[in-house]
């Protein structure tokens, strides 16, 4: 069971070259793009998403970064009212802020590495402020951060990362690290967060980014908010499986106030009594297969990408003790079912698979009755439904197939 398996000028990058595009109405996707190959850089795409616009589903511009594409991944998972975005290439140890003030002119505004003491960055996630409150997966240093991000021969001592608040131009505003003494031999590779400060809390998800150490990946890990104070490390529920606890990725809160997490290992686990000194955590669902990607929770439902249907699985977790599956979608049998993101003002999800060449798709989900549909009209020059990332002449000079990981809608 690997993790392979399982799971964009000038200094800063600022070449920028658009095509044809509609007047700014703030219906678009931003979508950050790497090459898998590893000879283009990291971008990031706009795409007209305006349903009224006769462009819907075209491509509107590029602007790249410096970054030559490791492994492009992460965006922050909702665009901020600030409407800088960061973005990350994980195993080059590189982030980006992009700024999508004017969505037809959009802009490197900033870039970082190491913060504070750590590295490899996997999540951003705004906390009221504005700021954003970052997952780093490893102590800066521990070994050479690029040269594939190996964890091999590092103890549980060594395994540990933080937590950093950054402001929109980059810059460290607090730190903490995750490091329990209560227990040093245990691998806590913060992959995912979600903060939660009504009750002064951040949860936080501990998951590998590779392949060591993922089955002992088990955790999450509660923080006080106001002062980053590591409150407990706590596992997860195996479930009748033994399995539905492996490796906990994406943090959601839920209409209930409870916080739901997916694993890699397709479990849904519910965490709750989060105030208190005695969370407690209940696998509630188990999907298909051993490897399910980002989820999305809009209203009192949940939708999750499930590789092994090659789509995507719609839960009603009205009452999160007992969630129901209410529809399915599959895109293709093939298709690598990974990223969701929500558009709350259309009741549509943009979804990718982390694959280059692979298509991007809007979703329509039916807040009625949970149903989940392509989105028919979305389409590419092509003519085809879904947004083509495979072997197009894309606008800042790089010509290759695209290979899609986080994508936003504008608000």
């Amino acid at each position: 069971m690997l993790k392979t398996l399982f799971k964009v000028g000038v200094a800063l990058g600022l070449a920028t070259s658009a095509i044809a595009a509609p007047q700014k109405s703030g219906d678009y996707l931003f979508v950050f793009v790497g090459d898998q190959a590893a000879k283009g850089n990291d971008f990031l795409a706009v795409i007209d998403a305006d349903p009224g616009s006769p462009r819907y589903g075209k491509l509107v511009t590029t602007v790249a970064t410096d970054q030559v594409s490791v492994r492009p991944h992460h965006t922050e998972y909702e665009m901020p009212a600030s409407d800088m975005l960061f973005a990350n290439d994980h195993n080059a140890n590189r982030s980006f802020v992009f700024d999508l003030t004017d969505p037809l002119h959009p802009k490197v505004a900033a870039s970082f590495r190491d913060m504070a003491g750590f590295a490899m960055p996997h999540s951003f996630l705004r906390l009221p402020n504005g700021h954003v409150l970052a997952s780093f997966q490893q102590k800066r240093g521990e070994h050479d951060m690029h040269a594939g991000h190996d964890m091999a021969g590092m103890d549980g001592k060594e395994l540990t990362g933080g937590i950093v608040e950054i402001d929109d131009r980059g810059n460290v505003v607090r730190a903490a690290s995750n490091a329990d003494p209560a227990h040093p031999d245990w691998p806590l590779l913060p992959y995912s967060l979600i903060p939660l400060p009504k009750i002064d809390r951040v949860l936080v998800t501990n998951s590998p980014m590779q392949d060591e150490h993922l089955l002992q990946s088990v955790t999450y890990q509660l923080f006080r908010l106001s002062d980053l104070k590591l409150l407990g490390t706590y596992q997860l529920d195996p479930g009748p499986s033994l399995s539905g606890h492996i490796d906990p990725e994406e943090a959601r809160i839920g209409p209930d106030g409870a916080v739901y997490i997916q694993t890699l290992s397709c479990g849904l686990q519910r965490v709750t009594g989060l105030a208190g000194d005695h969370p407690k955590a209940t696998l509630v669902h188990q999907f298909p297969g051993t490897f399910c990607g980002v989820p999305t929770i809009a209203g009192h439902y949940l939708v999750q990408a499930v590789e092994s249907i090659g789509g995507y699985v719609v839960l009603d977790i009205s009452n999160g003790a007992k969630p129901v599956e209410v529809s399915r979608l599959t895109i293709d049998p093939d298709y690598t079912s990974h990223w969701t993101a929500w558009d709350p003002r259309t009741s549509r999800l943009v979804v990718t698979s982390g694959k280059a060449g692979d298509r991007l798709y809007v979703l329509n989900l039916d807040q009625k009755n949970g149903k989940l549909t392509v989105d028919e009209t979305f389409r590419d020059t092509d003519g085809k439904v879904g947004f083509n990332m495979a072997g197009k002449a894309w606008p800042h000079g790089w010509t290759g197939d695209g290979k899609p990981h986080g994508a936003v809608f504008s608000r």
